[in-house]
């Protein structure tokens, strides 16, 4: 009996130890496990902290300085200026050709209406007057032709046809050839742009070949290429919006030259068929002499009858 007693006893006392260490290695095991954890939530907790402190201001250097406009323009260097000049002189070609290419410069119903009425009336005079107080390019191929015409009453209608079409082109490469401008713009402003890039480099790598003091070459170095980049920027700036609207002007200027061609066929074919029309002019009747007799004796001397001697 003392026997199994002691070892119930003993076997009590290890099932004691061996749930006592399970319950350490369980808890051990439960820090480990959670530590990352723990370490994660205490770290946000600082940064949240640190953000919401008023007293810790952020670094300086995270802070970018902000430049206006016209300091903007100023570190492009001098090739800014005839950029400047430039895009001041497209924005005003823009506005000028918004104002000017248009239908009612080119065309309009109601000169087309009288100047119709007074064609098929041969009323040349007075649609040359009219013509002459209206701006129309049409207008003024009418006025040129109808003078033409009235300088040159025996002109024939293909003569009358040609002089029309000539002032025709005329008029159609003068407004064709104003929209010319933005194109150069939209050529020349980027090869300025380029013109910069070249000379801020070419800065940037004198100073550096003159030595300069090893403290202020990376500042003298950032200067020079933030002068090409800006230079090069506002070039190309300049340039594609110039493109983008000499391409909306070039479209627009060749539908208005269509409704023009168009109006001027029906002037000049109503004009021309009132010339073929005309009849040829009477010619006056000839008067034939009758031809000299000739010279011979009208009495012979047998036709002569002398009266008797009484």
């Amino acid at each position: 009996m003392p026997t199994l007693a002691f070892q119930s006893q003993r076997q009590r006392a290890l099932l004691l130890q061996k749930d006592t260490d399970t319950l350490f290695f369980d808890a051990k095991y439960l820090r480990m496990k959670s530590l990352p954890f723990l370490l994660f939530l205490g770290f946000s907790n600082l940064l949240s902290a640190q953000g919401d402190d008023p007293a810790i201001p952020p670094p300086e250097d995270s802070i970018l300085p902000e430049k206006a406009l016209f300091d903007f323009i100023k570190d492009g260097g001098v090739m800014m200026i005839p950029l400047a000049l430039m895009a001041l002189i497209g924005l005003i070609l823009i506005l000028l050709y918004m104002l000017t290419i248009r239908r009612g410069a080119v065309v309009t119903n109601r000169y087309m209406n009288n100047a119709d009425s007074l064609l098929r009336k041969k009323d040349y005079m007075g649609l040359i007057s009219y013509s002459h107080r209206r701006s129309e390019m049409v207008a003024r191929l009418t006025t040129k032709t109808l003078q033409y015409l009235t300088d040159n009453p025996r002109a024939s209608a293909a003569e009358v046809k040609e002089i029309a079409e000539s002032e025709g082109s005329r008029q159609s490469s003068l407004m064709a050839q104003r929209i010319n401008w933005l194109g150069d713009i939209g050529a020349i402003a980027p090869m300025l742009g380029l013109l910069g890039t070249v000379i801020g480099m070419v800065q940037s790598f004198t100073f550096i070949s003159q030595g300069g003091s090893p403290g202020n070459l990376p500042m003298q170095l950032a200067n020079g290429i933030s002068q090409a980049l800006v230079t090069t920027a506002s070039g190309l700036v300049i340039g594609i919006t110039a493109i983008i609207f000499h391409s909306y002007f070039k479209g627009r200027v060749n539908r208005l030259l269509h409704e023009f061609e168009a109006a001027a066929t029906h002037l000049i074919t109503i004009l021309t068929t009132q010339m073929k029309e005309v009849p040829a002019s009477p010619q006056p009747p000839q008067t034939t002499t009758p031809a000299p007799m000739p010279a011979t004796e009208m009495y012979t001397a047998q036709d002569v009858v002398l009266p008797p001697n009484s």
